[in-house]
This record gives structure tokens, sequence and C-alpha cells, in this order.
């Protein structure tokens, strides 16, 4: 096996889809997003995943069970399982960020380009990882 090995920020900061995932493992997941100005990534609840989110570009909110902390570039944020949230671009330039699902929540190699695209597939995690 290889795992993964890139520079994160790099990536981070050149994606401009809403969701890539990067890599698939059997006990996490990790993916790119970014999230335009005015979007959200949607209320949410994960009852059996905790998620960790990092901000490499630019500001908003993020919501975790009632409780709304503005967010910017390199802050970093845990949702635990079971937790309702959502994160919300505030700012004028997109909200660029990595998210790390652990178990994994998307089928491996997944890309939505927008946001619309992503609430317009049911997708979900099916057992495959990147190796």
């Amino acid at each position: 096996m290889k795992g993964f090995v890139a520079d994160i920020e790099r990536l981070t900061e050149e994606n401009s889809d809403f969701r890539r995932v990067l890599y698939t493992g059997k006990h996490l997941q990790l993916v790119l997003m970014t999230i335009q100005p005015g979007e959200e990534i949607g209320d949410e609840v994960h009852e059996d995943h905790d998620q960790f989110f990092r901000i490499e570009k630019g500001e908003g909110e993020i919501l975790i069970d009632g409780n709304r902390s503005k967010i910017k570039s390199d802050d970093a944020m845990i949702v635990p399982a079971g937790a309702r949230h959502n994160l919300v671009n505030t700012g004028d330039k997109p909200l660029q960020l990595y998210t790390i699902y652990a178990p994994p929540e998307h089928r491996d190699e997944t890309v939505h380009v927008t946001k619309a695209a992503a609430s317009a597939e049911e997708e979900h995690f099916d057992g495959q990882t990147t190796e």
C-alpha cells in the first residue's frame, strides 16, 4: 500500500470543485471542498461519523448543534458523530477547505463540481477504498 502523501495546502487551494474525494481508507476519508460565496454545505447529521475540517482560504461560519462560530483561514474544527452541523461561506471569495470523515462518507473518487450536482446525486460510501 502507498497511502496518501501530497501537499494538501496546494491541492486544497487549487481545487474549484464543491467536493473531490482524494483518498478513501478503511477507517477515514480525505475530501477537498470549495464553497462559493453565499453557499453552504447544508444542514446535516452523521450519526456514526466524526468529521474534521481545516480551512485553507476564505471565511465563514460553522454551526454545531446550534453553536455558531466564525471561521477563517488556518482554522480547524471537529464535529462529533450525531451533531447537527452546517458550514457557510459568509465571505466574498471561495471558501477552500479539506475535511476528513471517520469512517468514510462518500464513494471513492467522487467529484461533484457544484453543490447542485452534489445535491442531485444520492451517493454514499460503498465499501471500496482507494487501494
